[in-house]
């Protein structure tokens, strides 16, 4: 059945447990993303029985990329309803979030969701990942640009020391062109590995590729 329980393994798994304030949090927007969200086409209508295991859980996922400490700031690439970058926000409030989308409409989205959960480290940017010229110590990527794109903007984007996160699948396998990403990392000087998330975590397996500058 789909609840907070969802995220609380997720969270586990990446070694950056729940506290009661992020369950809250986090139970509030799942609440608006269905409230709010899907009647605004933010996400399809058939996720409303799955937003638990493949929206917000999906994304506490992403925190993997830093199994120590939370980075001081992270890039959220095509945000769109705020994932992960919402989710992130709430397990690591001393951590700044950047969500950039180039969707007039969604950014209006994103602006009243981060004023009615009250989120001071979250910060809207409308723009194209491909005009943004800063450095960053973390950014993430959840179906917003091709596999093959997100790694050579991390290249670009992160600094040193640096992680980006990406999303590849939620199959059984990891998917074919995966080895090929992590070989056109390494030859652009980034650290790179493939992580798996066992089925039990959520629904289905899923796979993550996650990418270090200065390592």
């Amino acid at each position: 059945m789909e609840s907070i329980e969802a995220a609380r393994r997720a969270a586990a798994w990446a070694r950056h447990p729940l506290d009661d304030t992020a369950a809250e949090l986090l139970e509030a927007y799942a609440l608006w993303l269905e409230a709010e969200a899907i009647p605004a086409g933010g996400l399809g209508p058939r996720e409303a029985k799955r937003i638990w295991s493949r929206h917000v859980a999906d994304s506490i996922l992403f925190s993997a990329g830093w199994p120590d400490d939370p980075p001081r700031e992270i890039l959220d690439v095509g945000s769109g309803v705020g994932l992960p970058g919402i989710p992130l926000g709430i397990l690591w409030p001393e951590a700044e979030i950047t969500l950039l989308d180039r969707g007039g409409r969604r950014i209006r989205l994103l602006d009243r969701v981060v004023r009615v959960l009250g989120l001071e480290n979250v910060h809207i940017f409308q723009g194209d990942v491909f005009d943004v010229a800063d450095e960053w110590s973390g950014v993430v990527y959840r179906g917003s640009v091709k596999a093959s794109e997100s790694v050579g903007l991390s290249a670009r984007l992160l600094d040193i020391p640096g992680t980006a996160v990406l999303g590849l699948s939620r199959k059984a396998e990891p998917p074919d062109r995966a080895r090929d990403l992590v070989g056109v990392a390494q030859a652009l000087g980034l650290d790179a590995e493939i992580v798996g998330v066992p089925p039990e975590i959520l629904d289905a397996p899923a796979w993550l590729l996650i990418m270090r500058a200065g390592e």
